[in-house]
Order: structure tokens, then C-alpha cells, then sequence
């Protein structure tokens, strides 16, 4: 069984920086698609970005240059670093995996049709 777990939210001022960690266990299928998305109220949910076990990486658009998604295969860990946090970011953000396939950067393929997805970290940027 493959679990999810999320950790590194927090409250920060704009500008500042944060990085999430997804701790990841039993997953072991050679290709996967693993990611990010966020949710805030009255915004929906967000593709956030996503990295596929070739290590091909999508950011949505408000994220290019400011995110980095990685993971350690060895920690089994995935990570989202978050620079030059802006009040917009503030959200719900959710570790997903899709396992078996590529998602081939469709976000929604990862945010609407996951096969696991940890209980989320929050991530609050006060202006």
C-alpha cells in the first residue's frame, strides 16, 4: 500500500521561502508520475508541478522560476521548493502519485485521476 505524507507548511511573509517534503512508501513501479497541486478557497484546485520517474518535470505557469520540485529516490522523498513566496500561493498543497504511467505534463491527469494522494501541508504567505 502506498502512502503520502506531506510536511514543511508553514506561515511566511511574502518573499520568503518554504520547501515541502512528500514522504513516499511502497511505491515501486517503474513508471510513475508524482507531484503537486494545491487547493484554496475560491480558487479551485491548481497544478502545481509534476516529475515523472524519467525525470522530466511540468510547473504551472505562476510557478515557472520560482519552484523546483525533486526527489531523492534513495529517501524515497519528493520535495517542492518554493521561492519568492507571493500572498497568492497561500493553499492547501497535496503530494499525488499516479503509478504506472506518465502524466506528460496534464496536470489534471495527476490532480483528478491519482492513485494516491497524502492529507496535504498548509502553506499560508502573509503580504
Amino acid at each position: 500500500q502506498v502512502q503520502l505524507a506531506e510536511s514543511g507548511g508553514g506561515s511566511v511573509q511574502a518573499g520568503g521561502s518554504l520547501r515541502l517534503s512528500c514522504a513516499a512508501s511502497g511505491v515501486t513501479s517503474r513508471r510513475s508520475c508524482m507531484g503537486w497541486f494545491r487547493e484554496a478557497p475560491g480558487r479551485g484546485r491548481e497544478g502545481v508541478a509534476t516529475i515523472e520517474s524519467d525525470g522530466r518535470t511540468t510547473y504551472g505557469d505562476s510557478m515557472k522560476g520560482r519552484f523546483t520540485i525533486s526527489q531523492d529516490n534513495n529517501k524515497n522523498t519528493l520535495y517542492l521548493e518554493m521561492y519568492n513566496l507571493e500572498p497568492e500561493d497561500t493553499a492547501m498543497y497535496y503530494c499525488a502519485a499516479k503509478l504506472g504511467v506518465y502524466c506528460n505534463g496534464d496536470f489534471r491527469s495527476l490532480m483528478y485521476d491519482y492513485n494516491f494522494r497524502g492529507r496535504g501541508t498548509q502553506v499560508t504567505v502573509s503580504s
